[in-house]
């Protein structure tokens, strides 16, 4: 069975194990996912089945958004609700600078990501060797940060909504504007909105061909080449610059890939969604 479709993650199940419920549901083995969301995270979760689980890198999925809310006065290795250290009540900060705050945040940031997280530090997951008792020394990434906004402020409760690149660490962010109030911070709370054209519903099944951040190519060949996977030539096709391409047949659809007069079969023989 080929699926395409969004689930909305529950809260302290990692992604990962969240799969099982998906394949029992839909009686399949082959599931797979897309964007790791932490295990205290809820929301957008972009899930295949079968043949369109090779399709994630693909995909339109950036910008991202989301919702949370930063406890000020809490303390966490974690940067979240799993690993606090401390509580203490804190002093009341004004709207006007928390939103001053957001607004500085906003466009091309360098920051650390988390310890507990899944970056790998030599091929290895950051938060096992944290939770091993290992000294971990991330590297700075990069961010671009759309839009972040104030919600509202019910102290010590910040609540606000983030639109991001693809990468971006939400927890670093509280972090941060947390450091800029001069306080203590960590998330109490995140939830993925959105991730793309992708949004939460009722795990709907999705064409993909809505949703590959990739132009479509017209080809004048014959048809069983092309699904066969034989050698093509670019004058049978109505595009023929450098770049990836959908193609498609009556039944299925391919990833092509045009460089210098070339062309390589990215994936071949890929079903075309049927509705239902």
């Amino acid at each position: 069975m080929n699926r395409l479709f969004v689930v909305d993650k529950p809260i302290f199940v990692s992604s990962n194990r969240y799969m099982n419920v998906i394949k029992r549901k839909y009686g399949t083995k082959k599931v797979g996912f897309s964007g790791t969301l932490d295990p205290f995270a809820t929301g957008c979760l972009i899930v295949a089945t079968g043949q369109y689980t090779k399709l994630f890198q693909y995909l339109d999925k950036t910008p991202k958004t989301y919702r949370a809310t930063l406890w000020l006065g809490a303390e966490s290795a974690s940067l979240d609700l799993e690993n606090i250290l401390n509580i203490r009540e804190v002093p009341r900060t004004d709207e006007e600078s928390l939103r001053k705050i957001l607004s500085s945040l906003e466009g091309e940031l360098e920051y650390l990501p988390p310890k507990y997280s899944a970056k790998k530090i030599d091929g290895e997951r950051a938060y096992r060797r944290m939770r091993n008792g290992e000294e971990v020394m991330m590297k700075s990434v990069r961010s671009k940060i759309y839009s972040l906004r104030l919600l509202h402020y019910r102290h010590p409760f910040v609540t606000f909504e983030a639109t991001v690149s693809e990468g971006t660490y939400i927890r670093s962010l509280g972090a941060m504007i947390a450091d800029a109030l001069g306080l203590p911070g960590t998330l109490s709370s995140l939830r993925r909105l959105r991730e793309g054209k992708f949004r939460i519903g009722k795990q709907e099944p999705l064409d993909p061909l809505d949703y590959l951040a990739l132009p479509e190519n017209r080809y004048y060949g014959d048809p069983e080449w092309l699904e066969l996977g034989k050698r093509l030539l670019p004058r049978f096709f109505e595009k023929q610059e450098n770049g990836l391409y959908v193609v498609g047949t009556e039944n299925f659809f391919s990833i092509l890939e045009f460089k210098e007069g070339e062309i390589k079969y990215r994936l071949n023989r890929i079903e075309k969604y049927r509705g239902g």
